[in-house]
């Protein structure tokens, strides 16, 4: 017994010697350091760019949370209507039902105290062929009377029926959309805060920059002309190309100021089009047509897939765009591949 006692109290003294020996020559733990201030012209207008982008896709993810907390409110609200609509609808069904209850009750009672005869009967009890046609005429208004009390009474009792079966839905829809929403709102909290923090980041690599370099960040304007076609594509198009020279600003939707999918947007809306405000929302609009199928009006999405599409443009023809690009940079057009590197797709959204 005392042998193994010792064999357990050495090999808890080796276990506890192993855990030490871990704990005193394990490096600490690493701790992420942040970025280095840049040294350069060029490293401060990169680390610009990298933020920029980083911003650019929480406001996308802010955009796209918002527009699934807004479809959710709205199917809560649909639901809860439908809740209230049959739950009146059952109401009044019922108060029929009660009434042509009565009326059927009363009809079959009088059948069995004898009110009710077979046509046979009038014949043989009547004194005369019009007496019978009176008995028989009388006894089919009877009992057309009791067939039409039936049926809407029957016809109460289903929609009853189906009402309480709608409101159950409706009920159950309302519960489901009202957790969603809460969950989304939880989301676009989270989302809005990363965006903020990103922003600040943004506007602290912008105050680096070089007055040259910031100057070269607006770009060269560009105010031609390009013949929009007709119909509510070129409405669109030119909308958005008479945005040209107004800022970035994340979230935005005109007048003023745009963000890319706030540009397109307020574009389509002016051709009497309502698209939502999300790059990734607007890619589930219209048809998808190839990148040598493209016509002005169109919209080009960018994105290293649908779930994380990050950017917008309108397509203007010639292998150009007009698109609100990136914070510090007004509306614009460019080249197709000046909307972003990773092109995904594009949509038709009229025509």
């Amino acid at each position: 017994m005392s042998s193994h006692r010792l064999k357990r109290a050495k090999r808890g003294a080796l276990t506890v010697t192993a855990v030490i020996a871990v704990v005193a020559f394990s490096p600490s733990p690493a701790f992420a350091q942040p970025p280095a201030p840049p040294t350069t012209a060029s490293e401060a207008m990169q680390r610009y760019q990298d933020l920029s982008q980083q911003a650019e896709k929480a406001n996308e993810d802010l955009l796209k949370a918002q527009t699934d907390l807004d479809a959710k409110n709205a199917e809560y609200q649909k639901a809860t209507n439908d809740v209230a609509l049959a739950a009146n609808n059952e109401k009044q069904a019922q108060a029929l039902e009660e009434q042509f209850r009565d009326k059927v009750d009363l009809l079959t009672n009088a059948s069995f105290q004898g009110a009710r005869f077979n046509k046979l009967s009038a014949l043989l009890t009547g004194s005369s062929a019009q007496d019978f046609l009176e008995r028989a005429s009388a006894l089919n208004v009877l009992a057309a009377n009791n067939q039409q009390a039936l049926d809407k009474y029957s016809s109460a009792v289903n929609t009853a029926a189906d009402a309480r079966k709608l409101a159950e839905d409706g009920q159950r829809r309302a519960a489901e959309a009202k957790a969603a929403a809460e969950k989304l709102t939880a989301d676009v909290t989270k989302t809005y805060n990363d965006l903020q923090a990103q922003i600040k980041d943004v506007t602290e690599a912008k105050n680096r920059l070089s007055a040259k370099e910031k100057t070269a960040l607006q770009g060269t304007p560009d105010d031609g002309v390009y013949l929009a076609p007709p119909g509510a594509a070129g409405t669109a198009m030119d909308t958005a190309l008479a945005q040209r020279g107004k800022m970035y600003v994340w979230g935005a939707d005109g007048p003023s100021t745009f963000d890319c999918s706030g540009l397109t947007m307020y574009a389509y809306a002016a051709a009497g089009v309502s698209l939502p405000h999300s790059s990734r929302a607007q890619y589930g609009y219209g048809k998808s047509v190839s990148r040598d199928s493209l016509q002005p009006g169109d919209l080009i999405f960018y994105g290293s897939s649908v779930a994380s599409i990050h950017h917008v443009a309108m397509y203007i023809g010639g292998g150009r765009i007009v698109h609100a690009s990136t914070s510090g940079v007004p509306v614009k057009t460019d080249t197709i591949d000046g909307g972003g590197k990773d092109y995904i797709g594009a949509r038709r959204i009229v025509g």
